[in-house]
């Protein structure tokens, strides 16, 4: 042997399904560039290229080569993205300063606020703001958001709980399962000034301020099964108004069904003259929802949707204006109604709400 030659190394072993996986990585344009670099030295490994060879055609060292020969010798595939221990790059942040700014997240607030920023909190645990942010977004802190809840306290959460979500579930036959409720006060907006058409670059826009034209209140029965909406839009929001909705809904339902009628507790939907015209009305059934839970109610997803979709950005000049808006809304909706599939049981509700108030107990 020539004296300074390095000893040949025979061509790495790979099998047809590695070399597959390897050419992929090598390809990959989203990769980490140490695996795709990696993947390309042992698929030219494979193809009997030396490690000097390797190391010069991709900028890397020797030894780099010659350990990936190894590792890939003992390891195959099963550890390739790993970092050795005492490997790769070293944590920026001291434990003792993750713990500190985890500490005070939880259980301290800035002097004179609410809630901290990672400015606020750079300037407490003396590193910068984007640390903060890295060991924020780490462990699923966010400060600057704010859910709000409601547990109810109704003494009858759980009977009314399981009669409502057991129509959801099980409705019965012969029958018409409806969501009902008003949303009242919906106001007739309109802008001071004409809103600019959507241009390129640019979304629509409006005037920040605007006049008021009056209110109405829209009265709306969801049905649970098909999705169609009964509506009708009322001047005010008093027990006689919800009289006539309970007459729009007796002329649309086909006689020979049953009506299971979902409500909130407001106390016009047990106004005495409501419960005299109900005791003519024997297939009309009542549900209550419990206090302070509206969200148990499907028809009020459907009052989200029209806010979102044909009030929020609205303008309306009158009252009828806005009533004309919200009928052409519910025409279009009944045109091609999907209905709410509801997959929660009673059982899985009461086990979430029971965690709730254990935890409010804690806090209390």
């Amino acid at each position: 042997m020539i004296s300074g030659m390095s000893k040949p190394v025979p061509a790495l072993a790979v099998t047809d399904g590695q070399r597959q996986v390897l050419e992929s990585l090598a390809r990959s344009q989203s990769g980490a560039h140490r695996e795709v670099v990696r993947a390309k030295a042992l698929l030219m490994a494979a193809d009997g290229a030396a490690n000097a060879t390797i190391a010069a055609t991709l900028s890397v060292s020797r030894a780099s080569v010659a350990n990936w020969r190894t590792r890939f010798g003992e390891d195959g595939l099963v550890k390739f993205g790993q970092v050795r221990d005492g490997r790769g790059r070293k944590p920026s942040i001291p434990d003792a300063t993750i713990e500190k700014i985890v500490t005070l997240t939880q259980e301290s607030r800035p002097q004179g606020q609410t809630h901290w920023s990672t400015r606020t909190m750079a300037e407490v645990a003396g590193v910068s703001k984007s640390s903060v942010q890295r060991v924020w977004k780490e462990l699923g802190f966010k400060p600057h958001r704010v859910d709000t809840f409601k547990v109810s306290n109704d003494p009858k959460f759980e009977e009314k709980l399981v009669d409502v979500v057991g129509l959801y579930l099980n409705p019965p036959e012969k029958a018409i399962v409806l969501c009902a409720d008003e949303k009242s006060s919906v106001q007739a907006l309109d802008r001071t000034q004409a809103s600019p058409p959507m241009t390129k670059g640019r979304g629509q826009t409006m005037t920040h301020d605007y006049k008021r034209n009056g209110t109405t209140t829209l009265f709306a029965a969801l049905n649970v099964l098909t999705g169609m909406v009964i509506g009708q839009c009322l001047p005010r929001h008093r027990h006689q108004e919800f009289l006539k909705f309970l007459r729009t809904i007796d002329r649309e339902v086909p006689q020979g069904l049953q009506i299971h009628l979902i409500l909130d507790n407001y106390a016009t939907h047990q106004h005495a003259d409501v419960q005299w015209w109900l005791d003519g009305h024997p297939r009309f059934h009542l549900h209550f929802t419990p206090t302070s839970s509206s969200w148990l109610n499907q028809v009020e997803r459907w009052f989200r949707e029209l806010t979102d979709k044909a009030l929020r950005r609205g303008a309306f000049g009158s009252v009828p204006d806005l009533v004309a808006a919200i009928q052409e809304y519910l025409d279009a909706h009944n045109k091609d109604p999907k209905p709410y599939v509801w997959t929660a049981t009673a059982e899985s509700i009461l086990a979430k709400v029971a965690r709730a108030r254990a935890t409010l107990n804690t806090v209390n």
